[in-house]
């Protein structure tokens, strides 16, 4: 069997739909007892206030403090008993969920996942502590080079777009998040609409339905929101600088970039391999040639392509000397211009190619891999064989479509431009 015959497909992904519409995707592999779960629902920070932004992750975040069931330390130590994992994220769109465990303990790690999902108690004490943790982190972002640049990126692209804002809101709105936020938040967002769970290891799909029909098929919540529908974002017309002085810092982080594809735009791939060879393949490309080891500008230098559900974005991040800033801007921006009047060669092409290709089964080596895998295409409805054409979908991108996907998101002259550092 290839490489690709052996990456999930069709033919051995089962996709089932428990009672109120949560979708099951499960893949067996019997090579070792364990198995990896994934998921995620619809509640993330979209459906936020500017007011109390970071609402949504501090109600996920908090899930496994406590239930009406089991105290903070019942949930974890039925996890350790038995060597498993459960933890939950949030996001934008959708908030998250990961576990493992050995297979004979799927029907506890089900069990708690449906406590923590529908029963949390939120209690007073841990909402505290947790909202001093929270703080903390926010006080570290405050202070780092990097994540300050990448927030006034977002907010120059994204402008009044929900995007622009920090999932994990800012130090003045989680202050503002209350206990009873926090409960109304997870009482009119958290259900099954939209749910998506995958199980990945030494199971029957069929055990697998039955165990999850026990402990979330019964779920139900009327009044859960859909996802709000998200605006168009305007694009810039004309490049933006801004820069976010911090004391005491011997780097200035920098970013330069513009909007990009959705996961699901057609041009998805060509961006993709023509930002390997701008900014990722080998020494991070040709950016990173040009800007680190020609020049010896930066720390690091790549660039990097998001997207997701939404726009997402097209960027080039440095890490550079204070004094070099604007020599490392000038350099990027003549690199981009480059790149775009002149494409891409076949051979810079095949090798990104052939590192696509290449590194796919890699990722799929542990089970966790290939449910996130299964997650990916279910959330970007990509069909259950995409990965057994990955390969034929990867070859046929030629050097003129990945020059005229640039061209189409990539303008020198239009750009946002952040940093940050004293």
């Amino acid at each position: 069997m290839s490489a690709f015959q052996s990456l999930p497909g069709s033919n051995d992904i089962t996709r089932l739909s428990l009672p109120n519409n949560i979708t099951l995707l499960v893949r067996s592999n019997f090579n070792s007892p364990s198995f990896s779960l994934g998921g995620y629902f619809e509640s993330g920070s979209l459906f936020d206030s500017n007011e109390k932004l970071g609402l949504a992750d501090f109600a996920t975040t908090a899930l496994m403090r406590g239930t009406h069931q089991r105290s903070f330390e019942e949930i974890y130590d039925a996890l350790e008993a038995v060597g498993a994992h459960l933890g939950f994220s949030a996001g934008t769109h959708t908030s998250g969920f990961s576990g493992r465990a050995l297979v004979e303990d799927l029907p506890l790690v089900l069990e708690l996942l449906a406590d923590c999902l529908q029963n949390p108690s939120y209690p007073a004490e841990e909402i505290e502590r947790l909202r001093a943790q929270l703080l903390t982190g926010l006080s570290i972002r405050a202070q780092d080079t990097g994540d300050m640049a990448s927030l006034a990126f977002d907010k120059i692209i994204y402008g009044n777009h929900p995007y622009a804002r920090p999932d994990d809101g800012y130090p003045e709105t989680v202050r503002a998040i209350t206990r009873d936020d926090i409960v109304a938040f997870q009482k009119r967002c958290f259900g099954p609409k939209g749910m998506t769970i995958a199980v990945v290891g030494a199971v029957e799909a069929d055990f697998v339905f039955e165990q999850a029909a026990q402990t979330l098929g019964d779920w139900h919540n009327p009044g859960q929101p859909t996802l709000p529908t998200l605006p168009t974002v305007v694009p810039l017309t004309e490049t933006v600088r801004q820069h976010i002085a911090l004391s005491g810092k011997s780097q200035t982080d920098l970013m330069i970039g513009a909007l990009g594809p959705e996961r699901k735009a057609t041009e998805f791939t060509a961006a993709s391999l023509g930002n390997s060879i701008l900014g990722q393949f080998g020494m991070m490309g040709r950016i990173g040639d040009v800007v680190r080891e020609q020049s010896g500008l930066a720390y690091h230098a790549s660039s990097s392509l998001s997207a997701g559900v939404g726009p997402g974005t097209w960027d080039v991040n440095a890490g550079v000397n204070p004094a070099n800033v604007d020599r490392a801007v000038q350099l990027i921006l003549d690199e981009i211009r480059l790149f775009i009047q002149h494409g891409v060669t076949r051979e810079e092409l095949q090798d990104s190619q052939d590192n696509f290709i290449g590194r796919l089964p890699l990722s799929m080596e542990s089970n966790a891999g290939v449910a996130s895998s299964l997650l990916n295409i279910e959330r970007h409805g990509l069909g259950l064989d995409y990965y057994r054409n990955y390969e034929q979908m990867v070859r046929a991108v030629t050097p003129e479509m990945v020059q005229a996907t640039a061209q189409k998101y990539l303008n020198p002259d239009v750009m946002a431009i952040t940093s940050s550092g004293p």
